[in-house]
């Protein structure tokens, strides 16, 4: 959840620093905030807000891996015919994150250039960092949620009208207590955990959150060591949640943020796990590499100064066997794959791994 703040990223509105300040205080590690806007949308529209085909956009960034998780379930669920997607262009400067990839530089559905215009539709002093994902209410242009780990465990559950037939069990009932537990370890140690490294203010902050991170990941290599799949059988919500990381780490975090201990090429369980998923429709074709290492390189200035942004990595490996499917498992339960994305929703080929790198 990328913020575009102006304060401090060590600040109550920190997420990934601000566009024009500086993402790294001297001396201070680096602490996320989480005060999202919790209002939600559901089947029985307690807070005003009721599930309704075509009422609601939702607005992310394909270079965001907390975005990239509302893509991925969107798609595996089937629900692009009933919620609207707008894409942010993969750079943003203090203000907020912009719609320049669409003509004009402004969203045509909801007729702005800025994300922050539908925050500031909500509340016109609204305080905090302009986040994506963020789900608008298309009637008002005003943002309903930004809550994205909400967001996607009510897009499995509140949405189930609206699924597409064979649609998986993201979050099942039965084994959401042990989905919640590994999504949390995830989350603090690896999702979090690269920001924490790369954001870091002092040698010692910056240590902490490495062993942490390699910890977990060796944690995460020896439970997958004997299971395909987080928890159970199947793809859940808590694969989803690591697989966004994966996904950036050496093309973005090995480097960039300095979580130089391995890459993940080099931790073969945790490799052949991410190959299995990236190759798994709704994974990898919701990837766009170009994007995702413009905006790391780019957008974090005091980071990377020159804003240069590497060639590499080679990403040909991404598509070679992963032979995971020897550990059983079945992707989509009793569901089945999802369908192609629809044509606007195509990740532009020379960003991909057709010809063995992204251009």
């Amino acid at each position: 959840m990328t913020d575009t703040s102006t304060q401090s990223p060590t600040s109550s509105t920190a997420h990934e620093g601000s566009g024009a300040g500086g993402y790294v205080t001297k001396g201070q590690e680096f602490n996320r905030d989480t005060n999202y806007i919790t209002t939600r949308i559901t089947a029985d529209g307690r807070d005003g807000f009721p599930v309704e085909p075509g009422r609601y956009r939702l607005v992310v960034a394909r270079a965001c891996p907390w975005a990239n998780r509302a893509i991925i379930v969107r798609r595996l669920l089937g629900l692009e015919p009933v919620l609207s997607m707008g894409v942010c262009g993969p750079t943003h400067d203090e203000r907020s994150w912009t719609f320049d990839l669409d003509p004009g530089g402004v969203d045509p559905v909801l007729g702005i250039p800025r994300l922050q215009d539908a925050y500031f539709r909500r509340d016109p002093d609204y305080p905090r960092g302009i986040t994506v994902p963020a789900v608008v209410d298309i009637p008002t242009g005003a943002v309903v949620t930004n809550d994205y780990p909400q967001i996607t465990l009510d897009l499995s559950t509140q949405w189930t009208a609206f699924h597409r037939e064979g649609a998986p069990e993201l979050y099942p009932e039965r084994l959401r207590d042990e989905i919640d537990h590994v999504a949390d370890l995830v989350f603090r140690d690896v999702n979090n955990g690269v920001y924490r490294c790369g954001f870091a203010g002092s040698q010692e902050s910056y240590e902490r959150a490495y062993h942490r991170l390699f910890d977990r990941l060796d944690w995460l290599q020896e439970r997958l060591s004997t299971q395909r799949y987080l928890v159970g059988d199947t793809i859940t919500e808590a694969d989803v949640r690591l697989f966004t990381t994966l996904a950036r780490f050496d093309a973005v975090y090995h480097g960039h943020f300095k979580c130089n201990r391995s890459k993940l090429s080099e931790m073969p369980v945790l490799w052949a796990y991410a190959r299995d998923l990236f190759q798994t429709p709704g994974f990898g074709d919701t990837t766009d590499f170009v994007q995702i290492k413009q905006h790391y390189y780019i957008v974090h200035k005091d980071i990377n100064p020159t804003q240069i942004v590497p060639v590499g990595p080679d990403l040909r490996g991404w598509l070679t066997p992963h032979h995971r499917e020897e550990l059983g498992g079945r992707p989509f339960g009793d569901g089945t794959p999802p369908p192609p994305p629809v044509p606007s929703e195509v990740v532009d080929p020379e960003h991909w791994v057709t010809d063995g790198r992204a251009h």
